[in-house]
């Protein structure tokens, strides 16, 4: 599975952004789907999950409530919309592709990245 995402820019604290990773290869329908992010020097962390059929979500403490991961296998694409952004938003954005049940937070279990999107939080 390739991931290309995208959507990433400069965005005014409180403003919205919609994150998209296109994906290409294998079946997209067979692989949970998850964003992380990652400040330089520090570890990657996980932001939302989502299953195969987009039925199941889960989501980082930090950013529930004001994101919303959501998927649509007949464009292989699955979607990061970011609300309320704050400062501490900022940063690279992965999407990943996991050959697991359910959903995953754990970046071990994801077997394919994208190259990342960076998201900036500045007024």
């Amino acid at each position: 599975v390739q991931l290309q995402a995208s959507g990433g820019g400069l965005v005014q604290p409180g403003g919205s952004l919609r994150l998209s990773c296109a994906a290409s290869g294998r079946s997209f329908s067979n692989y949970v789907m998850g964003w992380f992010r990652q400040v330089p020097g520090k570890e990657r962390d996980f932001v939302a999950t989502i299953s195969w059929g987009g039925d199941i979500t889960y989501y980082a403490d930090s950013v529930k409530g004001r994101f919303t991961i959501s998927r649509d296998n007949a464009k292989n694409t699955v979607y990061l919309q970011m609300n309320s952004l704050k400062p501490d938003d900022t940063a690279v954005y992965y999407c990943a592709a996991a050959p697991v049940d359910n959903y995953s937070s754990s970046s071990a279990q994801y077997e394919y990245w994208g190259q990342g999107t960076l998201v900036t939080v500045s007024s």
